[in-house]
């Protein structure tokens, strides 16, 4: 049984939302990071994303500010505890394809549990630094500054059902964040409303979709609070935003790859070593994106190198039974594991511990950016990919799989600093 519950958020009071939420820590360049500093006092930029500096100690550092600035912004009253019990549903407002659209759920606490016990399923592999890194700011905080960003299915559609009832009202809450997308929060208090999402979701697996090392240090963070014989049990859960998969604003888009400082680089002998897998043809680099999409239920990838771009279609996927005999169909099957697989372990050498450390590969979203860093020189060549399908991250999930890293971006991402959730107690 999967227990997700309202919980008594701490919000911020009296304050320009614009000036004080940011985009989630981990997509946040230096310069971001210094402008949300200057742009208020209280953002939660101090709390979620300090400045690291090389004077730190183990007495006066990145964690400990965060935790003193917590302090300071409870005191003042910058932020305040809802008095009672609360699911929080949420809503984005974007641009995508050149048409609005709307992404909405719910914010609760859910219940911790090992992936094991399959209630919470992951779909991706994770970085040991981050977890780390978070775990230290839960340790010092004993907060969720932001969601974990997970999928569920309901058939019934008496969950979707319930949240569009609920937030049929104006929305407690709207503003417009520092990305230009409209945010909407309605605040749900009344416990007949509260106990039937949980009701609801109780029979519902969770498909973490975005913040799989958050996910991970809340379950280590569990533990510690267990090994310290802790009270209470806000620590034995932790704060997702929640929506259902058949929503029609769920974006996913691809991560490209981008390879550089290949010393010896060879274009020209990629492409033909690609061959023995590989359909082979020249598109315009315009049109690129829209060739890889007429290909959607393929595996098939856009190389750009030297001004020119090919478009790479999988000829036979019984290559992939071959490469990777111990691994499901669902894995062999994803863009991301063939591209690994057949072409940059196989052809290029860039082992998994490299692709981790991003020694010679790095992500993005955007393919202007790969194709400028190879145009400018920076990187040896670059490749676009499809986005994953969200019936894949499923697939993936229950087979107890993970996919790559840097597999799946979900578009927009979360903001956070609309509510934070407390695990310890007021």
């Amino acid at each position: 049984m999967t227990k997700v519950l309202p919980f008594r958020g701490l919000r911020y009071r009296g304050k320009d939302l614009a000036k004080v939420t940011t985009p989630p820590y981990d997509i946040i360049s230096d310069e971001q990071q210094k402008a949300f500093y200057e742009m208020d006092r209280d953002n939660v930029i101090r709390l979620e994303y300090g400045y690291q500096r090389p004077e730190d100690t183990a007495e006066d550092n990145r964690y400990t500010r965060a935790a003193a600035e917590l302090r300071r912004m409870l005191e003042e009253g910058v932020l305040a505890q809802d008095e009672s019990p609360c699911f929080y549903i949420y809503e984005e407002i974007f641009s995508h394809n050149g048409r609005d659209m709307s992404l909405k759920g719910v914010i609760g606490a859910v219940e911790l549990s090992e992936f094991s016990e399959k209630k919470v399923l992951p779909h991706e592999e994770t970085l040991s630094k981050a977890k780390t890194d978070r775990f230290e700011l839960m340790k010092a905080t004993a907060c969720n500054f932001s969601q974990i960003y997970s999928l569920y299915n309901d058939e019934s559609g008496r969950l979707p059902e319930t949240v569009n009832r609920l937030s049929q009202r104006t929305p407690d809450i709207s503003f417009t964040a520092f990305d230009g997308l409209r945010q909407n929060l309605w605040i749900i208090s009344d416990k007949s409303d509260t106990d039937r999402i949980s009701e609801l979701f109780a029979d519902r697996q969770l498909f973490i979709a975005d913040g799989h090392h958050r996910y991970e240090t809340a379950l280590n963070y569990k533990k510690y609070m267990e090994a310290a014989g802790a009270e209470g049990d806000l620590w034995k859960y932790c704060m997702m935003f929640l929506v259902d998969m058949s929503d029609p604003g769920l974006v996913v888009y691809p991560t490209h790859r981008i390879v550089r400082d290949i010393e010896g680089f060879d274009g020209e002998a990629l492409l033909k070593a690609a061959e023995e897998y590989f359909d082979v043809a020249e598109v315009d680099r315009d049109g690129a994106e829209a060739a890889l999409a007429a290909n959607a239920d393929r595996n098939a990838y856009a190389l750009y190198f030297d001004g020119k771009c090919r478009l790479l279609v999988l000829r036979d996927p019984s290559a992939m039974e071959k490469a990777l005999p111990e691994k499901g169909r669902e894995y062999r099957g994803l863009d991301v594991s063939v591209l690994h697989t057949l072409i940059l372990e196989k052809l290029l050498k860039i082992d998994k511990e490299n692709m981790a450390k991003q020694i010679n590969l790095t992500y993005t979203r955007d393919a202007a950016e790969g194709f400028a860093a190879v145009d400018g020189g920076r990187a040896n060549c670059v490749f676009l990919l499809n986005g994953t399908k969200v019936s894949q991250i499923k697939e993936i999930s229950l087979v107890n799989e993970k996919m790559p890293q840097k597999s799946t971006y979900f578009y927009p991402k979360l903001i956070t600093g609309t509510v934070i959730n407390p695990l310890f107690a007021r």
